[in-house]
């Protein structure tokens, strides 16, 4: 589909819309994404710029989120 992009994140095949920024992308797995780091295409995106760096066909994204707890 044309107005979709094929990513891989953890592994795993996942469509998201055109368009899209890697925040986006985060917040569809229901992630906060002041709680994420996220590897794009190998190299660790910062936090700060995870809203301005939009995804491409093809993308391979590793995300870790961190989990509070005692």
């Amino acid at each position: 589909m044309a107005d979709q992009l094929a990513l891989t994140v953890n592994g795993e095949s996942r469509r998201i819309a055109a368009g899209a920024s890697i925040a986006d992308l985060v917040v569809s797995l229901e992630l906060d994404p002041k709680k994420v780091a996220v590897e794009h295409n190998g190299e660790i995106a910062p936090r700060s710029t995870l809203a301005a760096v939009m995804l491409a066909d093809g993308d391979v994204l590793e995300i870790v989120h961190f989990v509070g707890g005692g």
